[in-house]
């Protein structure tokens, strides 16, 4: 699928990029998983601290005319998707590998491989990966600019993305 253009300034590039997503490759081979074939996409937000705040998203689909979008979600071990909502988007998130704390309206959650935690429009949420890497397959609405709206106003133009 084509890059999603409106995150390009919140991704890795360089060395850096092709760092990640080596050991990103490595882990997940050592699973014995294949992603689908797709241009990884390891987001820092734009805060530029990939280690602690980011996830390299693998996008099998976001068909915004039939409105479904489905991509998994892989993160380093205590690396975070900072807290956000959506205005429109109802999310889906069922636990392939690892530990995921997921913490929503402030509750916290501990997920782990099966789980399944379906997401509603509205809810802040933000969730890490626990006790080493993990990967998370989403399925939700379409993902489309302004619909994510982030707690830190550094991210997208005033936390709007």
């Amino acid at each position: 699928m084509d890059k999603v253009n409106w995150t390009l300034d919140f991704e890795l590039t360089g060395e850096a990029r092709e760092r990640v997503l080596a050991e990103a490759a490595r882990i997940i081979e050592g699973w014995g998983l294949t992603m689908p074939p797709c241009q990884p996409l390891p987001l820092h937000f734009g805060l530029h601290d990939f280690e602690r705040i980011g996830e390299i998203e693998y996008w099998i689909v976001n068909d915004t005319e039939n409105r479904y979008c489905g991509k998994f979600l892989f993160l380093f071990e205590d690396q975070r998707c900072p807290l956000h909502r959506h205005q429109m988007k109802d999310e889906t998130f069922y636990i392939v590998r690892g530990t995921v704390e997921m913490e929503v309206d402030g509750e916290v959650l501990l997920l782990k491989p099966g789980d399944v935690f379906k997401m509603a429009p509205g809810m802040n949420h933000t969730f890490a990966a626990k006790d080493g890497p993990a990967l998370v397959l989403e399925v939700s609405l379409p993902s489309v600019p302004g619909d994510n709206l982030f707690a830190d106003t550094r991210i997208g133009r005033g936390g709007v993305l």
